[in-house]
């Protein structure tokens, strides 16, 4: 199948080329615009408590004025304010209120902080429901702009905090990091291909068809968004950006590698592509079939953000690879060899690698190289004992010199650190009898008592005093762990218990919307795991007609997602001062690792059997594999942790952490997975790896000759050009 596609693309390469240009024309022009969201709620399904207790509000408080910032006033001395400054605090509160700042419904100042170093005025802002409306962080900017000016001149210093506030800074964050990650890919991946092909073509070459097809891929998420009503995360162009150009150029680069071998075994240009093309379809198939699946496997998440960003994902591999198997040889066909100028190297392969020397020992010491390698992951994988997940992707993600990080500081000097943020208890009848007043009393005088909280404020009855809302103020920072478990353990079970006969309570609120995500990731672990394993070991098993390698594959997947992990948690919460990694990043990393480090197992056993189908004993057709197959995993797996590793350039703790657990992992995966744990481990266990297919038998050979003999060893020149 794939020799009859290789043939039919250089045969008519300006068709291919035409065909991809119409399509991507058509779906770019009538595809929707990718829209992303920040806001957590909107990622949960609808039977958490969190999204009930937003119902009741949104039904029986429609009015309720919803705090979108917070301005934190303070004297510009660092002293206790005085009662004239309390009188410039309501009057600039009151200015605000009169300008007529659209989405600023209300200013409303509060009294100072206890001790007198604090003051606030809550700002009310309508509750945005649109991902893609930004006139909220609009509101914030011109109220920024107009209360420097109402204070100019004060003893007052002022700014805003609060979640329109966060989200600005987040987006102007946002904003940054996504160009430094385009641009910081590029050059990387230009960078890196000059080194090892010492040609401007091929160095162009992934970033010129890449930038082509990138629009075409996010115009088919976009329309998948819409038709499918699903919601993308705020980091998912980040993501798309080095998926699209990691993994496009570790396509690329495969083909390359045997595009070149074909050519120094002496085929012209032509029949050289459509030799490639036969020999490495079938694996860049499947490994993007394994990326795929694992991704898709995310559309089992009960979060919004992880179910729709699985499909995103497989539609960019899915382009990617269709990308690599047909518009790539097209144009590499119509350059031929000149892809490689200036270099001429690629007419005759060096002797006495790096790779060489790593195969022959490999194949002399299988059990020593498997064993060391082994044990370096788990070592790694035993950071992971110390991981802790942090909800709080907005402020923890900021760097602390933006004006909502400084201001949530400032309050903190003086009001519960969960001001920003109150949580909400909703009290409701369930016999549609009205609420007494000693019912609404008793029950806010049971909240006061739970330990975590600071404060609660008066009941808000609702229209027909059916229900009445409380606003409580928790003593730790909203996202914290802390916050997080008084919701869970504490203040949910006393709300329960303590609601009077014919009522019930519902906690609402951000802190109560991480404690339900936190459920719901537990509930993903469980699932999307599992499955994305089981397809994936289907494929390996399809693939290599085995029982037997996908069971050892997956394991070195696993030690390496392990290492990964353990890494990661050591390098950002032992080292660094973060309070957790990103809750949500294990399952990413679980998927690329696993997905992209099962790329580089199938290219490497995919050579390695091709080897013993040569006639190769296991050891000699492992050592053999590393040769040829080393160089091209290597420079794979260098871009593609590159790629990641530019999410690091962001300023932002949560990308940094994608950043580096993504390219570690990368890492990982190529140069201890692939490369030293797989072929030391197959070549240890022999002709068994391929029960019950025998898929390294020779074609047309007897059980009895089933890599039997050293003919065309691992130094036999003939063969060096030749296979996988």
């Amino acid at each position: 199948m794939f020799a009859a596609l290789g043939r039919f693309v250089v045969r008519r390469p300006w068709w291919v080329i035409l065909a991809w240009v119409i399509v991507a024309a058509a779906v770019i022009s009538l595809a929707p615009k990718l829209t992303s969201s920040s806001d957590e709620a909107s990622f949960l399904p609808d039977n958490y408590e969190s999204i009930k207790a937003a119902d009741i509000q949104e039904s029986e408080f429609p009015k309720q004025q919803n705090i979108g910032a917070v301005i934190v006033f303070q004297r510009s001395d660092g002293e206790r304010l005085t009662a004239a400054d309390s009188a410039e605090v309501v009057r600039v509160s009151r200015e605000l209120a009169g300008k007529d700042i659209p989405k600023v419904e209300a200013v409303v100042p509060g009294q100072p902080s206890p001790n007198g170093l604090v003051q606030t005025s809550m700002v009310a802002m309508p509750k945005l429901t649109d991902p893609a409306d930004t006139s909220e962080q609009d509101a914030v900017k011109t109220l920024r702009t107009d209360l420097q000016q109402e204070v100019k001149g004060t003893d007052l210093k002022a700014g805003v905090t609060g979640s329109a506030a966060t989200a600005l800074d987040e987006a102007d964050a946002s904003e940054r990091a996504g160009m430094l990650v385009g641009v910081g890919t590029i050059v990387i991946i230009i960078v890196l291909l000059l080194l090892i092909f010492r040609s401007p073509i091929i160095a162009l070459l992934p970033v010129v068809l890449i930038g082509l097809i990138s629009p075409l891929a996010t115009g088919l998420i976009a329309s998948a968004n819409k038709a499918f009503d699903m919601k993308a995360d705020s980091s998912i162009q980040e993501l798309l950006t080095v998926v699209l150009f990691g993994v496009g150029t570790d396509y690329i680069l495969f083909l390359l590698f045997r595009y070149r071998e074909a050519l120094r075994a002496g085929e012209d240009s032509k029949t050289a592509m459509v030799h490639a093309v036969e020999r490495v379809g079938e694996a860049i198939t499947s490994a993007a079939g394994a990326v795929i699946v694992a991704f898709a496997a995310l559309a089992l998440s009960t979060l919004g953000m992880l179910k729709s960003m699985g499909p995103a994902l497989a539609i960019a591999v899915f382009v990617t690879l269709c990308a690599g198997l047909t518009l790539v040889p097209a144009v590499v066909s119509l350059l031929g060899t000149k892809v490689f100028w200036p270099s001429k190297s690629w007419k005759q392969e060096p002797q006495g690698t790096g790779f060489a020397k790593l195969g022959a020992s490999i194949a002399r010491r299988p059990a020593v190289w498997a064993l060391v390698s082994a044990l370096f992951m788990g070592v790694l994988a035993l950071g992971a004992l110390g991981y802790k997940a942090n909800f709080d992707l907005a402020t923890s993600s900021l760097p602390k010199t933006k004006e909502s990080m400084v201001a949530l500081q400032n309050l903190e000097k003086g009001f519960p650190a969960g001001t920003t943020d109150p949580t909400s208890v909703y009290l409701t009848s369930t016999t549609d009898a009205p609420l007494t007043p000693l019912q609404t009393a008793e029950f806010r005088k049971s909240l006061s008592g739970v330990d975590g909280v600071g404060t609660v404020g008066a009941p808000t009855l609702s229209t027909n005093g059916t229900a009445a809302a409380y606003s409580v103020i928790l003593d730790d920072p909203p996202a914290s762990e802390a916050a997080m478990a008084t919701v869970k353990d504490d203040l949910r079970p006393a709300a329960h218990a303590d609601a009077p006969d014919g009522t019930q309570a519902a906690v609402g609120g951000i802190t109560a919307v991480y404690v339900d995500i936190n459920k719901a990731v537990d509930r993903d672990y469980s699932v999307v795991f599992p499955v994305a394993a089981v397809c994936i070991m289907i494929i390996l098993g399809l693939l290599l007609r085995s029982l037997v390698a996908p069971w050892y594959l997956m394991l070195s997947v696993a030690l390496g997602f392990g290492a990964t992990l353990g890494a990661t948690s050591f390098l950002f919460t032992q080292i660094g001062s973060q309070p957790g990694l990103m809750f949500m990043l294990p399952v990413i990393m679980y998927l690329f690792v696993v997905a992209l480090g099962t790329d580089y197992n199938i290219l490497m056993v995919s050579r390695l059997r091709e080897e013993a189908r040569e006639g190769r004993n296991p050891h000699d057709a492992a050592g053999t594999a590393v040769r040829h197959s080393g160089p091209t995993i290597a420079s794979a797996g260098v871009i593609l942790a590159g790629t990641f590793a530019t999410l690091m350039l962001a300023g932002n703790s949560t990308l940094s952490q994608m950043g580096f657990a993504l390219s570690f992992g990368i890492v990982i995966a190529a140069f201890v997975m692939a490369m030293v744990f797989t072929p030391a481990l197959t070549a240890l266990i022999g002709h068994a790896a391929w029960w019950p297919g025998h898929g390294d038998r020779r074609a047309g050979s007897g059980a009895g000759d089933s890599g039997s003999g050293d003919s065309g060893g691992a130094d036999d020149p003939a063969r060096t050009a030749s296979g996988s």
